[in-house]
């Protein structure tokens, strides 16, 4: 019987047809490469074919099995990893993780396992959490297999409520066609560790669902492996709580019920599409193209598979299909600032009047964040002449699925100087004027978690800054509008609330400047009064003075304020450094996350506490350091979020900026600065114009039509 674990799905990239990225990867950056299609179809085969796994196909059949959830790469201990960059050590064996559900026993459980080499499996051992925990099985996250049978359980459920359904919405679950109603699911699933109870808002199925509920919530129970004994314990209807369905059938039918009665939708122009509608009262055009971003001498990055390059930068990535983005050895000019800078877990605490609403705490590595990479928009998602790449993910599939141009880099015009100086004379004209024109690296991916939409990025700038950021736009988790949840939101439509809630990301940052020997410091900024030399028997306040810096040995956190929830606010997320800005801590290889993919379904007792990171007082004065950043924003839901939340005002993010580690801003290195210099002041009828790019930036973007595929497929 193999201990309760899940590993994490493997996520693969590789140049569509379209793209043209430059040879294959170079050997050093290609051990932080995800698992190809190839390698995901080797692990698969190498656990399937071992009989005392007994692994099942996991689509189709019952819950009570065996399967392999995700298979994703296992990345390389640090310190092998450095041995091979900078020492010439020997490579790093490539393996993978691997998540095992093992329904098909008497007692349940999911284990993760490293399975390697690559690309020839040979052997498999178990994973073990910090602490030798093992991984409950109804921690695990959903499958598609457990949707269906939700699916089928409530559409039983709630055939006693056919006429209420039918007469009030007009969808039904029943035996429907075309007027259907489907639901979306509440986490966590339960109040307490090892249940698996699920609230279900009922929706009609129409384009943008999610802004469609009808009123009706259900507490479905699917703990036991067997759909059978599933049953529904509760349920919720404009307003009121009932017992089960035939109770609030019971209730229509005596006349005793207030119904909340829904207005047909219209065919077109549907308040949840994104269909025109309306007019700008200025009349200026918008059925023209706006703005392109061009590149008119060509690229100025280089792409070798897993390896990115552009002016001083350098980086190897990958895209996690658990998390997400993860870089790897960056570097500027040659010198290393990260070992690691990745997306660790996204959450939303919601409020509400519903019990859906009020149980809403969603942790997105539990839905498979870096796995619904979906197809990017080429002029919408990224620029057209961006380079497109493809991800191959084996997240609860019976093998790898192609997810096209999931990924794009692409230089970006920032339209705001990098920096710039006009030297006036102050007599009407000028000594010189310098400038930088502003452009950013950016490397892109989303995740479309259900109703929202994640746009990850991160930028690369030719000073030595890198950022990070992401914009949350897509649907609002929205449900039934009733008076009393206006304490919790906005009246966004008629039936419809959204519900107030708050977004916080989470990022691993593990710092390697001048070395792995790093300490953590902050530097105060004080006032003082000061006698003035200049002017005797007065003094003088108001120009700032360091307060020194001050250092922190033990393990150090930054408290988060604002909105962030407080220790004992319901379902604690322990894993997620939620009340933290900022905490530093020691770097360990048992704490290569600060989540993880079973957090969502059982946050009482995560696998992986952060607050277990920060309690042990280590020593951070000249170790390997590891900051774990937090950034969010309250979101309080209005009408301007139909159909969708937009991106501006939406974004958050955080900057790694050199404090007195170059000797002079390193984009004097770039040849993009125009100089301006009079040669006959006063009267500038000549100019010397110093530049040193073509004088004509030549034409701009390529005549080609929008084209979009939008698949996702086994490969």
């Amino acid at each position: 019987m193999w201990p309760l674990r899940l590993a994490w799905l493997l996520a693969a990239l590789a140049p569509p047809a379209t793209s043209s990225p430059t040879a294959s990867p170079p050997d050093k950056a290609s051990i932080f490469a995800d698992l190809s299609a190839a390698e995901l179809r080797a692990v698969r085969t190498f656990l399937m074919g071992r009989p005392e796994l007994g692994l099942s196909p996991s689509r189709g059949g019952p819950l009570a099995k065996n399967t392999l959830f995700l298979v994703e790469l296992l990345p390389p201990k640090k310190e092998l990893a450095l041995r091979y960059l900078d020492h010439g050590g020997p490579r790093p064996r490539r393996q993978a993780r691997a998540v095992v559900f093992f329904g098909g026993q008497a007692e349940p459980n999911v284990t993760e396992f490293a399975v390697g080499p690559l690309p020839r499996p040979s052997s498999y051992r178990p994973l073990r959490f910090k602490g030798g925990r093992a991984v409950p099985f109804t921690a695990r996250p959903m499958t598609q297999l457990e949707y269906e049978l939700l699916h089928r359980t409530l559409a039983a459920a709630t055939e006693p409520l056919y006429r209420l359904l039918r007469d009030a919405t007009g969808f039904w679950f029943h035996n429907c066609s075309r007027r259907c109603l489907t639901f979306s699911d509440i986490a966590p699933r339960g109040v307490a560790p090892g249940e698996r109870r699920s609230w279900l808002v009922l929706q009609r199925f129409v384009e943008g669902f999610f802004l469609h509920p009808v009123g009706l919530e259900v507490l479905v129970d699917h703990r036991d492996p067997d759909p059978r004994r599933w049953a529904v314990r509760q349920l919720w209807y404009n307003g009121h709580y009932f017992s089960s369905p035939q109770e609030l059938a019971q209730r229509y039918e005596q006349g005793t019920l207030a119904v909340a009665r829904l207005e047909e939708p219209p065919s077109r122009q549907l308040f949840s599409s994104y269909e025109p509608r309306g007019r700008f009262a200025t009349g200026t055009p918008t059925a023209v193209h706006g703005a392109k971003v061009c590149e008119p001498q060509g690229r100025r990055y280089q792409l070798r598979g897993n390896r990115l390059e552009y002016g001083g930068w350098s980086l190897a990535f990958r895209l996690r299909s658990s998390a997400g983005l993860q870089l790897f050895d960056l570097r500027f000019n040659g010198e290393r600032l990260a070992y690691e800078v990745s997306v660790q877990e996204a959450v939303a605490f919601y409020g509400g009047h519903t019990p859906a609403a009020m149980q809403t705490k969603y942790m997105d590595a539990g839905w498979g964040m870096g796995s619904v990479t979906y197809e990017l928009a080429r002029g919408v998602d990224c620029p057209e002449v961006a380079t497109y790449l493809d991800a191959h993910h084996l997240y609860d599939a019976d093998g790898p699925v192609r997810f096209s141009n999931a990924i794009c880099v692409f230089e970006l015009p920032t339209g705001v100087p990098l920096r710039r100086h006009f030297d006036s004379d102050f007599q009407g004209g000028y000594n010189f004027y310098a400038g930088l024109e502003g452009q950013a690296l950016v490397l892109r991916t989303t995740s479309t978690v259900y109703n929202y939409d994640y746009i990850w990025d991160f930028l690369l700038y030719p000073n030595g800054v890198m950022e990070a950021k992401v914009h949350a736009t897509g649907f609002i988790h929205a449900t039934f509008y009733t008076p009393q949840g206006r304490r919790y939101g906005s009246r966004v439509h008629s039936h419809v609330l959204g519900n107030l809630h708050t977004h916080l990301v989470h990022y691993k940052v593990d710092l390697d400047v001048a070395g792995t020997g790093n300490s953590f410091e902050t530097m105060d900024v004080l006032f003082e009064n000061i006698s003035n030399p200049w002017s005797p028997g007065t003094r003088s306040r108001g120009e700032p003075g360091r307060g020194g810096r001050r250092g922190f040995p033990p393990r150090h956190g930054a408290r988060a304020g604002g909105s962030a929830p407080r220790r004992g606010d319901g379902p604690d997320p322990a894993p997620v450094p939620r009340r933290y800005h900022m905490a530093v801590t020691r770097r360990h290889e048992n704490e290569p996350s600060s989540s993880s993919i079973y957090a969502q379904n059982d946050p009482w007792e995560p696998l992986v506490s952060f607050e277990g990171f920060i309690r042990n007082n280590e020593t951070i004065e000249d170790q390997d350091l590891v900051a774990w950043v937090t950034v969010g924003f309250l979101h309080v839901p209005h009408a301007e979020d139909i159909p969708n939340t937009a991106t501006p005002g939406n974004a958050v993010g955080f900057f790694l900026r050199p404090f007195n580690f170059f000797d002079e801003d390193p984009s004097v290195a770039s040849r993009s600065p125009v100089i301006v210099r009079p040669l006959d002041p006063p009267t500038f009828s000549r100019l010397e114009i110093q530049r040193w790019t073509p004088a004509s930036p030549g034409p701009c973007v390529a005549p080609e039509p929008f084209a979009y595929n939008g698949t996702y497929r086994p490969v």
